[in-house]
Formats: C-alpha cells, sequence, structure tokens
C-alpha cells in the first residue's frame, strides 16, 4: 500500500524565520508556527496551541525570511518529516517537522487607521520543487 503524507496548516509565527544558505548554496528558511483550536468543554470555552517547526527551500525561503516576521499569519502546505541525530555524548534524537511546499503569506492586520500595515509586502505562493 502507497501511503500519503500531506500537511495543510493555518497558523501565526512564533518568532521570526531563520535564513541560511547549504553548502550548495540552497536557500533554507526555518520557523516555528502557532496553530490555536478552540473548543467547548462543558460550559467553559477553552483553547488548546500546537507549536510546529517548518522548513522551507529554495525562493520561497529567501521569501519567507524577507517578507515573514514574528505574529505574521501564513498557510503552510507540505508533508511531514522525521529528523534522526545523535548528539556528542551519543543520545538518539528525532523531532517531527514540516517541510513547506507553498507558503502563502496572509494579509496583515488592520491597523486603526483602516491600512493594511505594510501594504507592500506581497502575498506569496509558490510551489518548491522537491
Amino acid at each position: 500500500m502507497t501511503g500519503f503524507n500531506k500537511v495543510i496548516l493555518i497558523g501565526n509565527l512564533t518568532k521570526n524565520p531563520e535564513l541560511r544558505y547549504t553548502p550548495s548554496g540552497t536557500p533554507v528558511a526555518s520557523f516555528g508556527l502557532a496553530v490555536n483550536r478552540k473548543f467547548r468543554q462543558g460550559e467553559e470555552l477553552k483553547e488548546e496551541v500546537c507549536f510546529i517547526d517548518i522548513v522551507v527551500f529554495g525562493k520561497s525561503a529567501e521569501h519567507c525570511g524577507q517578507y515573514l516576521s514574528k505574529g505574521s499569519g501564513v498557510i503552510v502546505d507540505g508533508r511531514l518529516q522525521q529528523r534522526r541525530w545523535e548528539t556528542e555524548d551519543g543520545q538518539k534524537r528525532s523531532k517531527h517537522e514540516v517541510v513547506a511546499q507553498t507558503v502563502n503569506f496572509l494579509p496583515k492586520r488592520q491597523e486603526a487607521g483602516g491600512e493594511a500595515a505594510h501594504p507592500e509586502e506581497p502575498g506569496f505562493e509558490e510551489d518548491i520543487p522537491q
């Protein structure tokens, strides 16, 4: 049976994207994403927050580094990936993250005057070859 690995998330960045480059020169951006879920438990309204690490490659990584900042809203479409490594003292570690194939920028929240906070920042969507 063939597997299916697809993740679609809507949330806000928990920190500014970190942009770096691989030894071969490929741009890589990483950022944390907070995804909220509200639900009712009895008469009480509760909120649950899930924090997810996102990795973006290529031109999209550069755009994320240039236009996104902590609090920015995005829609991430990608795949789940597990990374495994061993620490210097020999402990095995692993972590799940989402490798983004597309990142859509959501509009900035409106300021008091009704204008967008940064009208020069474009919405952006780019398919990233994997």
